[in-house]
This record gives structure tokens, C-alpha cells and sequence, in this order.
């Protein structure tokens, strides 16, 4: 099994895993959706199902590439949620995360959205073959 292949399963399992949170126990990511998004509840529902449906177009052939660039852009999109997170110091469960999580977690984002796109074949960087 390549490099590739065992990112692209670990992304896929870990965007399953995210989007049935998302369905399953909703109030901590309404809790922590910024104040403009319209309709928190039913972003939060969309956004589990767009987990779901990017991890099996992740492990198909024919849907890779666009399960890829659609979860890159998924992880674009709602690292707002993630910002105003850490920013307003929102207690989920009434557990305050320190900057020991936040930090990291708001620095990975660009990680997650290069490893969806490396992942799901879209780009090489920076293991071009030379």
C-alpha cells in the first residue's frame, strides 16, 4: 500500500468519523459556528453530511479528485468556526480549551486542507518526481 493510499483511508476515516459527530452530537459545533452564519443548526446537519459524502468520494476512483478539492475547500470554509472557537473562548461541555489546543488546531488547518488535496491526487508537492 502506498504513502498515498494510507493518507487518503486516514482522511476518509477521520472526515466519517467528523460527519457523524456532526449528525449524531451537533451542540458543540453550533455552539462554536460564528454568529453570521445563517441557520447554525442546519449548516452544522449540511456540513456532516458533506463529511460524509467527501469520505467515500475520497475512497472511489471516480469521484476522488472532486471529494478532494471539495474537502480542501470544506476545510477553507469552516476554520472561521475554528477561529471564533479559540478567539471567544467557547466552553463545550463546559470545558475551556487553552491556547495549547487552539494554537495547533488553527495552525493544522493548512496541513488538512494540503492533505486532502495530496491525498485525493491532486498535487504532488512537494514529493514531485523528479
Amino acid at each position: 500500500m502506498t504513502a498515498r493510499a494510507i493518507a487518503r483511508i486516514g482522511l476518509a476515516l477521520a472526515y466519517a468519523i467528523a460527519g457523524a459527530a456532526h449528525l449524531m452530537r451537533p451542540a458543540g459545533f453550533v455552539a462554536i459556528t460564528p454568529h453570521w452564519v445563517p441557520e447554525p443548526q442546519t449548516v452544522v446537519m449540511l456540513t456532516g453530511i458533506a463529511e460524509l459524502a467527501g469520505a467515500v468520494g475520497l475512497m472511489l476512483q471516480a469521484t476522488r479528485r472532486a471529494a478532494a478539492i471539495a474537502l480542501a475547500l470544506y476545510a477553507l470554509c469552516v476554520w472561521p468556526a475554528n477561529f471564533n472557537h479559540a478567539l471567544h473562548d467557547i466552553a463545550l461541555g463546559g470545558v475551556h480549551l487553552s491556547w495549547w489546543y487552539h494554537g495547533p488546531r488553527l495552525a493544522l488547518q493548512p496541513v488538512i486542507i494540503w492533505w486532502a488535496l495530496w491525498a485525493g491526487a491532486v498535487i504532488d508537492w512537494p514529493f514531485r518526481r523528479r
